[in-house]
């Protein structure tokens, strides 16, 4: 029961297999005398060769050539140390890496924190031998540059300081056994790593989720929202016409707004299931078979979203209306800022963003089947009544801007709307990129999706630009230099969707973004209500959340009313509401 923060992976024998278990087979196939590898390494106690290289007194290249020396001299023979190294190891490690490097992907989507203790093995050109992406790990140290070798206490005591955890809340992985004592003394939990297999099950025991099947963007299904498994079997089963052998796997994706959305590995596919939440929550109420109907419709009009496989409206299987997709394998932009893009081409990826969006909006809705989306009425003002509805039901305590705000929007409704397929919710990380070029594979989050006025999406799609980057909630570009991270600015952005779309943005412009960050503040709200009610979710909100982002739509409102007051003639100030506003 006890919930651990941090793992240390050890570099070998944990993440590369033990040099001297892979040596006794190679020196059998190479007629070199058994056990020449491991005494040249090991022999010579404190001033061993290992321990040299571990203490940082002897570089990569040293140590090679040392290590080539001791074996002559051992074995009376030349010893190919760079052949064994790079043949042998590395087929090795082709078994042994990817699943320790899976298990940290794992560990890391619970939110844990992963460190490598690293000897950082290089050959003579300089390359780092262990082939592993970084990125899988929050600290790395590397023993001969801090001049610290295992057992030495410190370099324990170091990894523990960089990750900032205490030694109780972590669990090493070491092939040593006394390595591990060490780190035993200090107070951290150990797990012995002679079969790598073995050592997850135990680690699994100790974190209480699974450490293989890893997706990106996934982690294992949060307590409380477990599905049947075997009633799913049997429905996919039937649906899809298939009986694998292999167990059925569930992950949940990790995005704050998905908690009921899975990845649901059937055989040799990869689904994912959104099923309808229990009681449906917020203001659209069901969502789930609209949202399939949606889906299937824009799939047919050429919009890129994943293609949908079925619907279930059967309560009896999982409680809810459920419906299944393929998976869409590609990137999601986490951060608007683009880090995993070079920022020379970061301006194309924006532009890829304006252009599907102003795909979505430019659909023939006759052609596209999707006129019984049209609800009677004037759209902004039915938005307006509905998130100030569900802000009411939310509301825990007075937010003064909430109501200036919720008195100020239906007094500057657009007189005149043009009418689309409007997604609701658009934004950076609701479309999957292809990996290596700014082209968008699918656009996910159809939620809200409806016809309507389409500024409101472009509107919420530019909330990023004003949003500073620290903000836990949704991290923004506020301050931040647009011009050396390669990024447009909110006008330029605006523009580009203007170019896709063949459109101009309207004078009351301001009064699009004060809705959308009305409607970000009700949302904040909702997850700030919801913890207080013990309903906590992925991504909850602090009460200064949604006033933050309520102060920067009254800001919005503000400028908007000014532009107002400014156009009137002087001798009708008083006739109008927005003077009184402004």
């Amino acid at each position: 029961g006890f919930s651990y923060k941090a793992v240390v992976f050890e570099e070998s024998g944990v993440l590369l297999p033990a040099p001297h278990r892979t040596a006794t087979d190679w020196e059998a196939r190479s007629c070199i005398p058994a056990g020449t590898i491991q005494q040249a390494a090991l022999s010579g106690g404190e001033s061993s060769l290992s321990l040299q290289y571990s203490r940082g007194e002897l570089t990569a290249v040293e140590f090679l050539q040392e290590l080539g020396q001791q074996c002559f001299e051992i074995a009376n023979v030349r010893v190919p140390v760079y052949s064994f190294l790079w043949d042998l190891i590395r087929k090795e490690m082709r078994k042994q890496l990817p699943i320790m490097a899976e298990a940290a992907q794992c560990i890391r989507a619970e939110g844990l924190k992963t460190a490598l203790l690293s000897h950082s093995l290089c050959l003579g050109d300089g390359e780092r031998f262990l082939p592993l992406d970084q990125q899988h790990f929050d600290v790395m140290v590397e023993s001969h540059q801090e001049g610290v070798p295992r057992p030495n206490p410190g370099i324990y005591k170091l990894c523990l300081e960089h990750l900032g955890v205490q030694p109780q809340e972590s669990i090493l992985l070491d092939s040593s056994s006394q390595n591990l004592k060490v780190a035993a003394q200090l107070g951290m939990k150990t797990v012995k790593v002679d079969d790598p297999a073995a050592a997850l099950k135990e680690l699994e025991t100790h974190l209480g989720f699974p450490l293989q099947g890893f997706v990106p963007y996934t982690r294992s299904v949060r307590p409380g929202m477990e599905i049947p498994k075997d009633r799913l079997q049997k429905y996919l089963e039937d649906v899809l016409g298939a009986h694998p052998t292999a167990p059925l796997q569930l992950r949940q994706f990790d995005h704050e707004e998905s908690t009921r959305s899975y990845l649901v590995k059937f055989g040799g596919r990869l689904l994912v299931l959104k099923k309808e939440e229990e009681p449906p929550n917020g203001p659209s109420g069901p969502s789930v078979p609209r949202e399939y109907r949606v889906l299937k419709a824009l799939a047919e009009a050429g919009v890129p979203v994943p293609p949908v496989l079925a619907l279930c409206e059967d309560r009896s299987i999982l409680g809810t209306p459920f419906f299944l997709l393929e998976h869409c394998a590609g990137h999601i932009h986490r951060a608007v800022s683009l880090p995993a893009v070079p920022p020379r081409r970061r301006g194309a990826w924006y532009g890829a963003m304006a252009n599907v969006l102003a795909r979505i909006h430019s659909l023939d809705l006759g052609a596209a089947k999707l006129q019984d989306l049209r609800e009677h009425g004037n759209y902004i003002q039915q938005q307006v009544e509905t998130w100030t509805k569900q802000y009411r039901a939310v509301e825990t305590h007075v937010i003064p801007a909430m109501e200036r705000l919720i008195q100020w929007l239906p007094l500057h409704f657009p007189e005149s709307q043009k009418t689309t397929v409007v997604h609701g919710d658009f934004r950076m990380d609701h479309l999957v990129f292809h990996p290596d070029r700014p082209e968008v594979l699918a656009v996910l989050g159809w939620k809200f999706a409806t016809l309507g006025d389409p500024l409101c999406d472009l509107a919420n799609n530019c909330m990023s630009f004003f949003l500073p980057a620290h903000f836990g909630a949704r991290r923004g570009l506020r301050k931040c230099d647009l011009e050396q991270l390669g990024i447009p600015t909110a006008e330029e952005y605006s523009q580009m969707y203007c170019g896709h779309g063949g459109v101009e943005l309207p004078e009351n412009w301001n009064f699009y973004l004060a809705f959308a960050f009305f409607r970000l503040a009700v949302m904040l709200q909702g997850r700030h209500s919801g913890s207080l009610a013990g309903r906590p979710a992925p991504g909850d909100s602090s009460p200064k959340d949604a006033e933050f982002v309520a102060d920067l739509a009254w800001d919005f409102a503000v400028k908007e009313g000014f532009r107002v007051f400014e156009k009137l003639p002087p001798t009708k100030l008083l006739l109008r509401h927005s003077s009184t506003w402004a």
